[in-house]
């Protein structure tokens, strides 16, 4: 049981620490709004990855050997969304930084924590080499089918637990840098590093080779 736990907090970082795309939408989310919003959207992030060690887990490398046939289309997928994602929060910023208008606190209210939540879910759902990610690790430890439910269920909840507090802690530092940026020019500019390096990753991940 041990075992299956270090497993599952490993993995979970292993998967989570690296920041992304994904990381960096979570920052300037949360700069931009307040930290119950950023919460929301982390949790979503965490959760997505939680459903992956289990679907890797349960279904080992059957379930990767599915996925692979759609992990090109599913990756234009991801470049599309991260392209939107970035032109939507630069032109946002630019509209609110002529207007003079304040950026507002969109989290104070739950539904605004629950959108955050299903958004970062739906974004972090788009990147199916996790699974492959998860899967190589269960396979490779040679806990896959061997593996009891117990082992399973606390791989599955170390992973998503480790995965959720590097996400809270990034949701933290954008709540931090959104009170010490509070300015229009500061948020315009955190907005467009944001949003520029959205962009750049989006490219990169079309141009890397499957």
């Amino acid at each position: 049981m041990t075992a299956a736990l270090l497993a599952g907090l490993l993995a979970g970082y292993g998967i989570a620490v690296p920041v992304g795309a994904v990381g960096t939408y979570l920052v300037s989310l949360t700069a931009r709004t307040c930290l119950r919003t950023g919460i929301g959207a982390a949790l979503g992030v965490a959760t997505a990855d939680g459903l992956y060690a289990l679907a890797a887990t349960a279904g080992g490398s059957a379930l990767a050997s599915v996925l692979r046939p759609v992990l090109a289309p599913l990756r234009w997928v991801c470049v599309l969304v991260l392209l939107a994602l970035a032109a939507w929060g630069a032109a946002t910023a630019v509209r609110r930084y002529r207007g003079r208008r304040p950026a507002g606190r969109a989290g104070a209210v739950p539904s605004s924590a629950a959108r955050a939540y299903l958004a970062l879910l739906g974004i972090t759902l788009l990147n199916p080499t996790t699974v492959l990610y998860f899967a190589a690790l269960v396979l490779g430890s040679g806990g896959g089918a061997a593996a009891g439910f117990a082992q399973r269920a606390v791989f599955v909840t170390a992973a998503f637990a480790a995965s959720a507090s590097w996400q809270v802690l990034l949701a933290g530092g954008g709540a931090l840098l959104g009170r010490a940026l509070t300015g229009h020019r500061g948020r315009l500019v955190t907005a467009l590093v944001a949003s520029g390096v959205m962009t750049a990753l989006a490219v990169r991940m079309a141009l890397t080779p499957a």
